[in-house]
């Protein structure tokens, strides 16, 4: 993560477009705000991660007139000229492809390599360019950059929702096209960018030297495939730059692979995975100690410590914990993890019976009551009362409660007002796209009361 402490780094806001009573464009049985919002909730956690200075205008289905979004953006870090403000939004008008929109004030560096980025995940681009207002032409035409001062602020349209094709890319590669805006973003104002743990596709950073041919022979796949999936006509490649990996190229037959991070050593992966710097070397064919970030190690089975799991393709910690009859608190604190972001290869210590407890803990959000909480976690107000010893239903803001582990792996949820797929995927551990393969649905779409089919 970015360490700010010595140099004034600047801050971000991020605006998810539209909300609450103004769903924004509709297409494909799709509302444009619910994807505003999953997108810049995905958005806000990796700039956090990364160690930039985020705040969101709206982390809910709420509406916001224009006079109070401009005043929550403007609240935020102030109206200075070291605020990038990001505004997201889905299109729609019968096109096709990705669109940014910058401010008549602003160059157009960023809205130019932001663009360059979704392009690369394999989504079609449009252009970037600048809209004046008709009836006065020195002014901006959207008031998200008319009235936002000092700040640098992008519209950034992602696809079209009345467009199957971009419709369908969004759902299947909403995070990629989130990291090619983040890591461009990165990039203008000088922090490192780092691809998460949880990515769908594996990244590749290019090193001096580096060819098309060679990365391919490294991680196992084709010139071709590298080529496509990058969106990539020719040959040339710039150092630093983030190559998306096949996911086949880590094959399902290799139950113990392992990709190289940054700071990693063959030491360092031989004394995390109970191995030897030789046996991984004779293993994985190395002739040094050499390794590159998105390199593919192969891991001897039979020396890995019994009490260790290596994350596979498709693994969270819900599956992992149900897996091995513990918990996923029970496995965040034996392995000193903060989120619930997982990577292929990653080196997991699995909890002894002692360590796994039989409570997990929450902490009270603005709206909760003791009656909501127990819905939530299957269990009981008396059953919460007994454990945090209360001797009323008052509760305050940040409280931490104990909350019974073994009644929390339901089944099936109660949607309630104010849900989103977004929402429920992260209480339960789980994707969008799996909650609405479990339950047929074709949009976003829930109602209040609807039950749903959270776990298999």
């Amino acid at each position: 993560m970015y360490n700010n402490e010595d140099r004034q780094v600047r801050k971000i806001v991020i605006d998810p477009g539209h909300g609450g009573t103004d769903s924004g464009a509709v297409g494909n049985n799709a509302l444009e705000k619910d994807y505003t919002l999953l997108i810049s909730k995905y958005m806000y956690d990796r700039f956090k991660e990364l160690g930039v200075p985020v705040a969101i205008t709206r982390d809910s289905d709420v509406t916001l007139s224009p006079t109070e979004r401009v005043s929550s953006i403007l609240s935020k870090f102030g109206n200075n000229d070291d605020v990038i403000v990001i505004s997201n939004h889905i299109n729609s008008g019968g096109g096709q492809g990705a669109e940014v929109i910058y401010a008549l004030r602003n160059p157009d560096t960023l809205a130019k390599n932001i663009l360059n980025n979704i392009g690369n995940t394999g989504q079609t681009t449009r252009k970037y360019y600048q809209r004046r207002l008709p009836s006065d032409p020195s002014k901006d035409y959207y008031f998200i950059h008319r009235n936002t001062g000092r700040t640098e602020p992008l519209i950034v349209e992602y696809g079209f929702i009345d467009s199957q094709k971009d419709v369908n890319f969004l759902n299947n590669n909403y995070r990629d096209l989130v990291e090619a805006v983040i890591q461009a973003v990165t990039n203008y104002i000088g922090v490192p960018y780092t691809p998460p743990g949880g990515m769908i596709s594996n990244t590749y950073t290019v090193q001096r030297g580096d060819t098309l041919y060679s990365i391919a022979n490294r991680l196992g796949t084709t010139v071709d495939e590298l080529r496509r999936i990058n969106n990539i006509e020719g040959n040339t490649l710039s150092v630093g730059q983030i190559l998306r990996v096949p996911t086949e190229s880590i094959t399902d037959d290799e139950e113990n692979i392992y990709i190289v991070k940054a700071g990693d050593t063959l030491y360092k992966i031989a004394q995390d995975t109970g191995t030897t710097v030789d046996e991984l070397k004779a293993l994985n064919n190395l002739t040094s100690n050499t390794l590159m970030i998105g390199e593919l190690l192969k891991l001897p089975s039979n020396l890995l410590p019994e009490d260790t799991y290596i994350v596979q393709k498709g693994d969270s910690l819900y599956s992992i914990a149900a897996k091995y009859n513990t918990t996923v608190d029970a496995l965040k604190e034996v392995n000193n993890l903060t989120s619930n972001i997982l990577s292929v290869g990653q080196v997991l210590k699995l909890p002894t019976v002692e360590e796994t407890s039989g409570t997990i803990t929450y902490t009270v959000q603005r709206g909760d009551s003791l009656y909501s909480i127990a819905r939530e976690f299957n269990t009981t107000v008396d059953e919460i009362k007994y454990l945090n010893n209360l001797e009323s239903n008052l509760l305050s803001i940040g409280q931490v409660l104990k909350i019974p582990a073994f009644q929390t792996l339901e089944t099936t949820y109660t949607v309630e007002r104010g849900d989103s797929l977004y929402s429920i995927a992260r209480k339960f551990d789980t994707t969008v796209d799996k909650l609405k393969q479990l339950n047929n649905l074709s949009s976003n779409l829930l109602s209040i009361g609807q039950i749903l089919i959270v776990r298999e």
